[in-house]
C-alpha cells in the first residue's frame, strides 16, 4: 500500500490532521504541506506502549498513533481540539511545535479548520485507521482505558456500577451524593472523584426518564452533564464559555451513541473530564489569583519577546504593582522567571528538537546565541550542547551548531 498516498486521502476525507512517521523521519505531514513549514515529529512527543495509541497531552489537545505492523512506520492523528480553537491554544500549540511567530496568522486559520472531536469520536478514528491499516479490531472503550495524562477510565464493571448506583432505591439520597460528587470536580482531584465514583455505598434513584432504556440513560447523561457542567466544573473555576460548549459537544456526542453501555463509558469520561479541567485551572496556595495569571501568561508566550510591561498589561495592573507582588509571592523577580521559563524551554527543545543553537536562542528571543548560552550554563551548569548530549533520545539528523 502507498501509506503517503493513504494519508493524503484520508486528510482530505476527514480534513484531521495526518502525519506518516518512520522512526525519526517524518514521510508527510499534511500541516506542514498547508503551513509550508517544517514538521516536528510528533513521535517524540511520548514512547508508544499501545496499538493504537490514545494520548491527552492537555485537556483541549489529544493525538494518536497507529503502528502499521512489519514496518516501521506509523500513522500520527493530530493535534485534535476537543473545544473550539482559542488564542490560548495556538500560543499552547505554536510553544510545543517551537513555530516561529511568523506563521501564527496561517497557523490560527488552519487549525479553525480541523474539526472539533470529543475523545470518544477521536477514538473512534484510531479504531478505524487500525482495521484499515492492520485488519484489526479494537474497541474505542479499550483506547480510552490507555492511562493518558489527563484520562484515567477504570474497567466497564466500575461503570456499570456508577450508573447502577444512581438509579437505585433511595432517593432522598440523591441531593447529598451528588453535592459531594460537584464538590470532588470543583476540586479538580481526578483520583478523588475515581475513588468516590467507584466505591460510594450511597444508592440513588433517578426515576423513570424514558419509555427504552437508551432513552432513558441518554437523559440520564443529558441532566448529569448540565448539573456537572454548572454546579462542578463553572465553580471549580473552568471558563463559563467552554464550559457551556463542552456541555453542548458531550450531549451531541451522546445522541450518536447506540448502546447503553456506550453512554454509561461516555458520561463516566464526561465527569472525568471536568475534573481535570477544573483542576488545571486550581491556584497554588500562597499565590493570588492576579500573580498566577501572569505565571500562566508567561508560560504560554515563551516564543515573545515578553517584558514585565507585557506582563503587567495582561492584569491591567501597572508595573511596579506586579513586580511587587511577584518578588512578595514568589520571591523572584519577573525578569527572573520569564529568563527561567525560556530557558525550560529551550531544555525541552534540545532534547525533542533537530534545532540549531541558533534557531533555538531566535525562537525563544533571546538577544543573542552567545547570551543564550552563557544564561544556559549559568543556571544548569553545562552548555546548551553538552545539555544536548546528555538528553538527547535519539542520534540527531543533523549536527547542531
Amino acid at each position: 500500500m502507498d501509506y503517503i498516498a493513504f494519508c493524503k486521502n484520508y486528510f482530505a476525507v476527514t480534513g484531521l490532521p495526518v502525519n506518516l512517521v518512520n522512526n525519526d523521519e517524518i514521510l508527510y505531514s499534511s500541516l506542514s504541506d498547508l503551513l509550508h513549514i517544517q514538521a516536528v515529529n510528533p513521535t517524540k512527543i511520548w514512547p508508544q506502549d499501545h496499538n493504537p495509541e490514545f494520548r491527552c497531552l492537555s485537556s483541549d489537545i489529544v493525538y494518536g498513533s497507529v503502528q502499521i505492523e512489519n514496518t516501521g512506520d506509523y500513522v500520527m492523528l493530530g493535534p485534535i481540539f476537543s473545544v473550539p480553537i482559542t488564542e490560548e491554544l495556538i500560543h499552547r500549540y505554536m510553544n510545543e511545535q517551537a513555530t516561529p511567530l511568523k506563521y501564527k496568522e496561517s497557523i490560527m486559520e488552519t487549525l479553525a479548520s480541523i474539526p472539533t472531536l470529543t475523545h470518544a469520536q477521536f477514538c473512534q478514528h484510531l479504531v478505524f485507521l487500525h482495521q484499515c491499516l492492520n485488519q484489526k479490531e479494537i474497541s474505542a472503550l479499550e483506547l480510552l482505558e490507555q492511562k493518558a495524562p489527563q484520562m484515567h477510565l477504570q474497567k466497564e464493571k466500575h461503570i456499570k456500577s456508577i450508573t447502577e448506583n444512581m438509579e437505585n432505591e433511595c432517593l432522598h439520597n440523591t441531593y447529598p451524593f451528588e453535592l459531594e460528587l460537584f464538590q470532588h470536580i470543583q476540586n479538580g482531584n481526578v483520583t478523588a472523584l475515581q475513588n468516590f465514583l467507584t466505591s460510594s455505598t450511597i444508592v440513588l434513584k433517578e426515576g423513570t426518564l424514558a419509555q427504552t432504556p437508551l432513552r432513558h440513560a441518554k437523559n440520564l447523561f443529558i441532566i448529569t452533564t448540565a448539573k456537572i457542567g454548572m454546579l462542578g466544573a463553572i465553580p471549580g473555576g473552568v471558563d463559563v464559555e467552554k464550559t457551556y460548549q463542552l456541555i453542548d459537544l458531550y450531549i451531541q456526542e451522546c445522541e450518536k451513541l447506540q448502546t447503553v453501555e456506550r453512554v454509561q463509558a461516555l458520561q463516566y469520561s464526561m465527569m472525568l473530564d471536568f475534573c481535570q479541567r477544573a483542576g488545571e485551572t486550581k491556584i497554588p496556595k500562597g499565590i493570588s489569583k492576579e500573580i498566577y495569571e501572569c505565571i500562566n501568561y508567561i508560560r504560554s508566550h515563551t516564543n515573545t519577546p515578553l517584558s514585565v510591561d507585557d506582563v503587567a498589561w495582561n492584569i491591567r495592573k501597572s508595573n511596579s504593582y506586579v513586580m511587587k507582588k511577584f518578588k512578595e509571592e514568589l520571591g523572584f523577580t519577573v525578569g527572573a522567571f520569564i529568563t527561567r521559563c525560556k530557558l525550560e524551554e529551550a531544555k525541552s527543545l534540545l532534547t525533542y528538537s533537530n534545532k540549531t543553537l541558533a534557531e533555538i536562542s531566535s525562537y525563544l528571543c533571546f538577544s543573542s546565541q552567545p547570551h543564550f548560552q552563557s544564561l544556559f550554563k549559568k543556571q544548569y551548569h553545562m552548555t546548551p550542547l553538552e545539555y544536548r548530549k546528555h538528553t538527547r533520545l535519539a542520534p540527531p539528523t543533523s549536527s547542531p551548531q
